[in-house]
């Protein structure tokens, strides 16, 4: 067996072990993603206030309470997560995240797309699989500070907000990322 497939293998296994970890895989199903989605909306909210507006504006917002992504050369993550349109949960989703470059370690973090616009929200929500391109804007809050709904942003259809990293994960990598409606 070559290195590199060892690396593949290697690295698919411990990024199958730790999406295992703590996303809800075999939980309460519906219940608990739902209390693990209010719970990261509210401190969303309170730690960057500026979100507030954006979630008034947008036609929707998929929370994803828990991404857990790992890598060794060959990485993924996994997170399961609400669709809400109008403060209510319509829909369920799964994460899914394959990764490949120079890259070691572990991270968790929460996740939330604002469908800006209603032709973003339905053609996520009509489409059987939907893999994330180039036109989200990514809006990463570093510290303390306010993401505020600047021009630049509120114009984008779909904007992504990551915070509440934990753990380490660098490196320099190519990847793909594919939200899939679930039954939970």
């Amino acid at each position: 067996m070559t290195q590199t497939r060892r690396a593949l293998i290697f690295g698919m296994g411990a990024a199958t072990a730790l999406a295992a970890c703590g996303n809800g895989v075999g939980g309460a199903g519906a219940a608990t993603i739902d209390a693990r989605a209010d719970s990261t909306v509210n401190q969303m909210y309170s730690q960057y206030p500026g979100t507030r507006a954006l979630g008034q504006k947008a036609a929707g917002m998929l929370v994803m309470p828990l991404v857990t992504e790992a890598g060794l050369g060959f990485g993924g993550a996994y997170g399961r997560g609400a669709l809400r349109v109008g403060g209510a949960t319509v829909d369920y989703y799964s994460l899914v995240k394959g990764s490949g470059g120079l890259q070691i370690g572990a991270q968790q973090y929460a996740h939330v797309l604002f469908f800006m616009t209603d032709s973003a929200l339905m053609n996520f929500r009509r489409s059987p699989g939907w893999a994330a391109g180039a036109n989200i804007e990514y809006a990463i809050p570093e510290g303390g500070e306010t993401l505020a709904a600047e021009t630049t942003t509120s114009l984008a259809p779909i904007i992504a907000v990551i915070f509440g990293k934990s753990g380490l994960h660098v490196g320099a990598t190519l990847e793909g990322v594919k939200y899939t409606r679930i039954i939970p």
